[in-house]
């Protein structure tokens, strides 16, 4: 298996066809399928169906496909560390985050990075939490925000919030508790709308209510897109658990209601996570040290709401 090969496989999956995937990698069509061909007859396994509308992944394909693109990656951070050993970090660095931290995150450490680190080009990817971890642990992630429910054992991971999290809906006129907490067991009562297993807070909730001997939530819908659980909570067909960040705009502009929680009171821990087998570049490494600067900034200076930092 040669590293060209995986370069063609990689553009026949990009661009869906034989003849522009061979313009793309500046080969002769024939050339890009004899080396194809090869690959396929090592692998024992056809990876893609031709057609004429062009060539699609087989079954095989789609599993070959997060490999080549984890081995490419990883050729390439091993060249920009070697030359950043006598300059400055560079390289590419594709980082996740999950939808309800991107609020909190995203445009401060694009910013920082663009300041301290020009050489780097990062690429945030915005996901689903149980995406984020099966492309951290596939390599196509350098690293990743998660949520610590226990189940990151499979990463490297640096605690870095303490977020506190809320009963959230819409303000109804006449609500004479906006003020007023809540307990963790009325919350769980309520009509929530939350993530569908495992995505986002829905585990951690689930795994708090058991610990303190309580009912599961009350779930009415299960809504794993921020934008449309913020449509949801607007036209009031129910509540969520979330921390404030996400729908900070609704909530500072009165739209929406965040009631804290009372004792037992219910939060979630954002680590910061990388793989335990593939090494960093140097250019990853200084994200995930600036990643983790931000994050304490923010929390200092009270952008995070209700974000407690507890990173080292």
């Amino acid at each position: 298996m040669e590293l060209r090969q995986l370069r063609y496989f990689l553009a026949i999956a990009e661009h869906g066809t034989f003849s522009k995937a061979a313009s793309k990698v500046f080969v002769a069509q024939s050339a890009l399928s004899h080396q194809l061909a090869q690959l396929e007859d090592e692998l024992g396994a056809r990876l893609f169906e031709r057609s004429r509308r062009g060539a699609e992944l087989t079954e095989a394909g789609v599993v070959f496909h997060a490999y080549a693109l984890s081995i490419l990656r990883q050729v390439e951070d091993a060249a920009s560390s070697v030359s950043g050993l006598t300059d400055s970090p560079a390289g590419k660095v594709v980082f996740g985050i999950p939808h309800s931290a991107s609020q909190a995150l995203a445009l401060p450490l694009l910013n920082a990075v663009r300041q301290e680190l020009p050489k780097v080009q990062l690429e945030l990817t915005e996901e689903l939490t149980g995406n984020l971890t099966r492309q951290l642990l596939a390599g196509s992630l350098h690293m990743a925000i998660l949520f610590d429910d226990g189940a990151l054992d499979d990463f490297i991971s640096e605690p870095l919030v303490a977020e506190k999290m809320s009963l959230i809906y819409r303000a109804d006129a006449g609500d004479k508790q906006t003020r007023a907490n809540i307990s963790f067991r009325e919350a769980l009562a309520k009509p929530l709308i939350l993530p569908a297993q495992p995505h986002g807070v829905r585990p951690l909730i689930e795994q708090q209510a058991a610990q303190a001997g309580l009912l599961a939530p009350n779930v009415v819908a299960e809504i794993s897109s921020i934008s449309i659980l913020r449509t949801s909570l607007l036209a009031g067909l129910g509540c969520t658990i979330l921390p404030v960040m996400p729908l900070k705009a609704e909530l500072d502009s009165g739209a929406l209601i965040a009631r804290s929680i009372r004792a037992p009171g219910v939060q979630r821990v954002v680590a910061l996570c990388r793989s335990r087998h593939i090494p960093l570049s140097t250019a990853a490494a200084s994200v995930g040290a600036l990643a983790a600067k931000v994050v304490r900034a923010l929390c200092q200076q009270g952008l995070w709401v209700d974000g407690r930092y507890i990173g080292r």
